[in-house]
């Protein structure tokens, strides 16, 4: 976008070589900006940019997903991997996603084609191969990970670095990635969220007063869903 109407709401998400916008008032490049959706109000747009951005290009650029090909994502049901599994789904994908036992509703509700409690069960054991994990959780889900990644396929990170031995042995490409800040892929997320495609899941939401233990819940619990900051009117 070029422009903005005086008073358009708007939504983006910030690089990350600066501060943060937990605050009343950020100052952000023009390009990273996208029209907000308007079917959304403003909690919920603010639960978009950072997982959307984080699921589109986890799954498209980096995971190469096509129609009709396989797809695992670990933590299906938190803030990036519900909207993982909408996106893959949207594209025609078929999508197996792990969760905990506390999100196994949630995570149904998505429409997931399989769930799996990967408290009770080793997902290797019985996913099968798939063309694409997209992981969102690290440790040992992670580790597992390359045994069921079919030769030439991707497994794809946003938690830590995979293991680039396994990589070699089983013949696919891992990658690990930090989300960019993208006004045009908003404004495409934007479409989807207004035509019905595409829908935000929030577990919580803080006051911005309350911003310590939003990022606390954020690293000790399991959210089904995105948490957000409110500003208070």
């Amino acid at each position: 976008m070029d422009s903005f109407s005086v008073g358009e709401s708007v939504y983006a998400l910030g690089a990350f070589d600066r501060d943060g916008a937990a605050a009343e008032y950020t100052v952000i490049s023009k390009e990273f900006l996208a029209p907000k959706p308007t079917t959304l109000d403003f909690i919920q747009a603010a639960s978009i940019p950072l997982a959307a951005l984080t699921a589109w290009q986890g799954l498209f650029e980096h995971g190469q997903l096509a129609k009709g090909q396989r797809v695992l994502i670990h933590g299906a049901a938190g803030g990036v991997g519900s909207f993982a599994v909408q996106l893959a789904h949207q594209h025609g994908a078929y999508v197996i996603g792990t969760v905990s036992s506390m999100n196994v509703a949630a995570a149904r509700k998505l429409g997931l084609d399989e769930v799996i409690d990967h408290s009770k069960t080793r997902f290797q054991q019985v996913v099968g191969e798939v063309d694409l994990v997209f992981d969102t959780v690290g440790g040992d889900r992670l580790e597992r990970s390359a045994s069921i990644v079919r030769p030439g396929g991707r497994l794809v990170s946003v938690s830590s670095e995979p293991s680039q031995q396994q990589a070699a042995e089983h013949g696919i490409t891992s990658i690990y990635f930090v989300v960019s800040p993208n006004g045009k892929q908003l404004v495409e997320l934007a479409k989807l969220v207004d035509q019905g495609q595409l829908q935000p899941a929030i577990d919580q939401v803080f006051p911005l007063s309350e911003a310590r233990q939003a990022f606390e819940r954020s690293l000790t619990a399991h959210p089904a869903g995105k948490i957000v900051l409110q500003i208070a009117e």
